[in-house]
């Protein structure tokens, strides 16, 4: 059964709309899911009892008090090439503990559906700090599966740049803080394409067919068909997304795009099995640093800006230890050693003047430090409710499928 079905239903489940056990197996009989992947439907329902309802006063932002204790070990998941380890060796030295970083997250919703289950059962996940996309961030709030942050512990969270502070689905930053911020813009191979790259409309020129990557998930799809069509995502209606998908489903069946991914393209881009994609910012200035062929380009018409956020999970009981490394990460020294590795955009104040000194000319860069002319151009993802993320993310479903 797709985790994010399920996701939808049992919201629908949780917050009261759904009002009996006949309603509930209606809403799954409509919309024709199935039981898959060894689970049983009987297990699956085994985690709805509580999901979303934090029971313990405690864990409120109001009540939370994560008392100074010692530890030993951090579990700490992330995405691929998105720290400097030296940064884990000299916390490690600094507070005597081991961190065991696992860079596991290839995609969203595939990490979410390898822990959701777990989470609504109350297992431990063995992971003390996940970080998500504001999208499924903001999901992990909703349905109660993170714990709210004691800032008592995390002093440095007032160097928390402004523009980050008060997130909808988060205002008070209660239960995340921002890893890093991002771009989605268009990385190609120079000696591939043999031409000026400047628009999304330039993925879909017949000479790359078979040579094009997208990314699997919905809403960074969604974003560049709009930007493509001269559309801000700020206004789109679930008609406009849809057709958006539609425009995808329609290259993909041409044979116009390689294949969909998560995190995974950049080995592909490298080799020249792809030519020109859907990129992360980040991503492009490390692979450049060891392939000179390797460009991007922010489209003429828009790009997209997002954020990576560190939560700790709801079952995780290593709090003050997650804690105190969301502090240590914001210190702008560390920050701006952490900025200088993976390039991408980063959320804490006094980093950039941090990096002047060490790295004047990476300090200088657009994909890092984004002047105003280049934020202009940037826009947050497509903004949707629940029942508009069913129909999004069912309709990219099948198209990813297809």
């Amino acid at each position: 059964m797709p985790p994010r079905d399920l996701d939808r239903i049992f919201d629908e489940l949780v917050s009261g709309r759904i009002t009996s056990r006949r309603d509930f197996l209606q809403r799954l009989g409509a919309a024709g899911l199935l039981v898959t992947g060894g689970s049983t439907f009987l297990a699956a329902c085994g985690g709805i009892e509580g999901e979303g309802q934090n029971t313990d006063p405690a864990a409120t932002p109001e009540a939370v008090d994560h008392a100074e204790v010692d530890f030993d070990q951090l579990n700490f998941a992330n995405w691929p090439l998105y720290i400097d380890k030296k940064v884990l060796r000299d916390f490690e030295k600094e507070y005597g503990a081991k961190v065991k970083y696992t860079e596991e997250i290839n995609d969203n919703e595939e990490f979410f559906g390898k822990i959701r289950q777990p989470l609504s059962d109350g297992r431990d996940i063995g992971r003390d700090i996940v970080v998500f996309t504001d999208p499924v961030a903001a999901r992990m709030v909703r349905l109660g599966f993170v714990q709210a942050l004691d800032k008592k512990n995390i002093p440095n969270a007032e160097n928390l740049v402004d523009t980050l502070r008060s997130p909808q689905w988060d205002p008070e930053r209660s239960y995340s803080m921002p890893w890093q911020s991002g771009m989605t813009i268009i990385g190609y191979n120079k000696s591939k394409v043999g031409r000026e790259i400047t628009s999304w409309n330039d993925l879909f020129d017949p000479e790359f067919k078979g040579r094009v990557s997208l990314f699997s998930d919905a809403r960074e799809v969604v974003n560049l068909m709009l930007f493509r069509e001269g559309k801000s995502p700020a206004d789109a209606t679930i008609d406009d997304i849809l057709a958006a998908i539609e425009m995808a489903d329609e290259e993909n069946r041409k044979g116009q795009i390689r294949r969909f991914t998560g995190n995974d393209y950049t080995g592909d881009l490298t080799k020249g099995n792809l030519w020109i994609c859907q990129a992360y910012s980040g991503d492009l200035i490390q692979l450049q640093a060891d392939n000179p062929d390797i460009a991007y380009v922010i489209p003429e018409e828009g790009a997209t800006i997002w954020t990576d956020n560190m939560q700790v999970p709801s079952t995780s009981e290593n709090q003050y230890a997650a804690e105190t490394m969301i502090n240590y990460v914001y210190d702008p020294e560390v920050a701006a050693t952490i900025a200088a590795w993976v390039n991408y955009v980063s959320p804490v104040k006094g980093a950039r003047e941090e990096m002047l000194e060490s790295d004047p000319e990476l300090a200088e860069n657009e994909l890092i430090f984004p002047p105003d002319a280049v934020l202009e151009k940037l826009e947050q993802y497509v903004e949707v409710d629940e029942d508009e993320e069913r129909q999004m993310n069912e309709a990219m479903q099948a198209v990813v499928g297809a």
